[in-house]
């Protein structure tokens, strides 16, 4: 009789006891509080908590944005957290996607050149058959000529997400990425980074305070002073809303 094991599990980022404290004395505020949280490749996970929990600042800690005060912070295999600055400047160009609330587009540079622009400055040629994926998957096949300041809010995000999906990173984090856009376009946003994840295998990584845009994901880590409160794995609107309420968001 063969016995079939279970697939291993790839942990595509990770905190290990890590804070992060901004000033000092009695002026200091401790944003993380030795948290310890894995997220899962291949899934799309949020991120939740009450406004200064510290749901943005684990985000940048994780994506190397920012550094943690004390702790370790792994993307993938690779400890980050201690990295030179040249270093880890690589490891986010050449590993990590990005999408902001507030699009981070290049005003002077046309669609398709601000969603090729992170391979650009790195020196690759992009896998056309990918990108063409990408662009169709996001709806911009008619808008690829047109700059930022001619495209809608929503139309820019989806060029900032097709920026992030591009070139296959090895995760991507989102922070707040509906929070400047309608709801029909973050509708839209959210079922785009659903379908990555599902039908061509990308992590996703996403703050949000929707506790809609939430129930996109697969699980929910929900923060409180800086600390991992709780979790829901394949969370609902309601469940997520409930959560939120019993911490007084």
């Amino acid at each position: 009789m063969t016995t079939t094991l279970p697939p291993t599990i790839t942990t595509a980022a990770r905190a290990i006891d890590a804070s992060k404290v901004y000033g000092e004395g009695e002026a200091a505020v401790r944003a993380l509080d030795h948290i310890t949280v894995e997220f899962e490749a291949g899934k799309y996970s949020a991120i939740m908590g009450p406004s200064g929990s510290g749901k943005s600042t684990l985000l940048h800690c994780l994506a190397g944005l920012d550094r943690v005060t004390s702790g370790q912070v792994f993307l993938g295999d690779l400890e980050i957290a201690s990295m030179h600055e040249k270093e880890l400047t690589k490891v986010r160009r050449d590993r990590i996607g990005f999408v902001f609330q507030a699009f981070n587009l290049i005003p002077t540079l046309n669609a398709l050149e601000n969603i090729t622009l992170p391979m650009s400055l790195a020196g690759r040629k992009p896998d056309q058959q990918w990108l063409d994926t990408v662009i169709d998957t996001v709806g911009l096949r008619d808008r690829l000529k047109h700059r930022p300041s001619e495209l809608s809010g929503g139309q820019q995000q989806r060029v900032a997400v097709a920026r992030a999906l591009a070139s296959r990173p090895q995760i991507i984090f989102a922070d707040e990425p509906t929070g400047n856009v309608d709801s029909r376009a973050g509708a839209e946003i959210l079922g785009f980074m659903q379908r990555a994840v599902r039908d061509f295998g990308q992590t996703i990584v996403m703050v949000t305070h929707d506790p809609i845009a939430a129930s996109y994901s697969d699980r929910v880590v929900i923060l409180a002073d800086g600390k991992i409160v709780d979790e829901i794995i394949e969370p609902t609107t309601d469940a997520v809303l409930d959560k939120m309420r019993a911490l007084g968001a």
